[in-house]
């Protein structure tokens, strides 16, 4: 996990395949005289830890969770400074784990300008130690509110070894995984091939609405991450046994917001480069509506495995528009649809909030993404991007 201060926090894990555990974590770049830290929590739990969830937390701390635990750590010295109520399996069965093995999915609810409210984290499917039958439920929690604790959602089918997610209208795809098993080859069947589609905006246990079903089988080793042009890229399928392929087929995904027909809103940025507090501008094309109903959102750039999208945070920041720079106005000011108009966005505010990051900028119209660009928040305080000057290496994220 990228930390608030640009390192890299890495925790648990085994010393090879099925190996001894690593019941630790360190920072990277290693601080001088620094070494890695023992967490009674991890060995006590393993092997049901592996890949947890972790999260920087805005007002400070780095949120934890692995097999059906929570906890929130000091983000100087790495302590915990606060144990969370467990995560329940279901509304009357207190077992079920949520990490790796029995392995369900993440995510980061969004944070909107002035980024008042709490961060919600949210953990949906996973498995039942013993007979391993899969969750059928997500479960969330604001980790910094007092007396924080679970709320359970239901959703349309069990799952576990699944995947999700983030869009920029700020709703999130579940799919892929299997409905009995857990995580590893050829331990996990009856296929989910449905996606379900999360989205916060609507009253609790109204979030979830069954979407199309896929005709190829996504069980261990499948992911899916979002791509610029507002689609989902699915990809993987690793059982190695004789009841499900090798899967080497991708499919692409297409949210209900590309299919309306509806052309997609264009933008240039002024920078590429953004501090915490700073404003920068984009001169924006809307086609259907004005910016009165237009919507900003920064997605972080995620590297997906194992149902856990690392990295992942959704951030609605704030904005205001001003004249069109080509074309006529409304009598508000506002650019007539087709017209070019010059908006300034303020960045996040600190690394708490927003952590050091690529992060894929888009512009909505009405509920219509523009194809995303890069713009990187933050800085590279940890000096992670020092990339060899070779004259055939592309440096990424330009």
């Amino acid at each position: 996990m990228m930390m608030a201060n640009g390192s890299i926090l890495v925790m648990g894990g085994e010393e090879g395949s099925n190996g001894a555990p690593v019941p630790t974590l360190e920072v990277l770049p290693l601080p001088s005289g620094a070494g890695s830290i023992y967490c009674d929590y991890l060995d006590r739990t393993d092997p049901y830890n592996l890949y947890p969830y972790l999260t920087v937390l805005p007002s400070g701390g780095i949120f934890v969770a692995y097999y059906n635990e929570a906890r929130i750590l000091d983000e100087t010295s790495l302590q915990t400074s606060r144990v969370l109520p467990n995560i329940p399996g279901a509304v009357n069965d207190f077992l079920g784990g949520r990490t790796y093995p029995f392995e369900g999915t993440a995510m980061l609810l969004p944070q909107y300008a002035p980024y008042h409210d709490p961060l919600t984290v949210m953990i949906c499917g996973g498995s039942i130690p013993g007979p391993e039958f899969a969750l059928d439920n997500c479960v969330s929690i604001s980790p910094e509110v007092p007396n924080a604790n679970w709320t359970i959602e239901r959703m349309p089918s069990k799952r576990v070894i699944s995947s999700i997610a983030a869009l920029p209208d700020g709703t999130y795809i579940i799919m892929n995984g299997g409905q009995q098993g857990r995580a590893g080859f050829g331990l996990a069947t009856e296929p989910n091939l449905n996606a379900v589609l999360y989205d916060p905006s609507k009253p609790l246990h109204n979030r979830m609405s069954s979407m199309s079903n896929t005709t190829i089988i996504r069980l261990y080793h499948s992911e899916a991450v979002l791509i610029p042009d507002g689609r989902v890229l699915v990809s993987g399928s690793d059982p190695e046994d004789l009841r499900f392929p090798q899967e080497y087929r991708v499919e692409v995904w297409v949210p209900p917001y590309l299919l309306t027909g509806n052309t997609q809103p264009t933008f240039t940025t002024s920078t590429k480069d953004i501090g915490y507090g700073d404003s920068w501008t984009v001169n924006v094309q809307l086609f259907q509506g004005t910016t009165d109903t237009m919507r900003v959102s920064l997605l972080a750039a995620v590297s997906s495995t194992h149902g856990n999208s690392m990295g992942q945070r959704t951030i609605f920041p704030a904005f205001s528009c001003g004249g069109a720079s080509t074309g006529p106005t409304f009598s508000n000011g506002t650019a007539a649809a087709g017209n070019g108009t010059t908006c300034t966005i303020e960045a996040p505010p600190n690394a708490n909030v927003s952590p050091p990051a690529w992060y894929l900028l888009f512009v909505l119209d009405g509920p219509t993404p523009s194809v995303g660009q890069w713009v990187r928040i933050g800085g590279d305080p940890g000096e992670l991007g020092n990339w060899p000057n070779y004259p055939d290496f592309d440096i990424p994220g330009i």
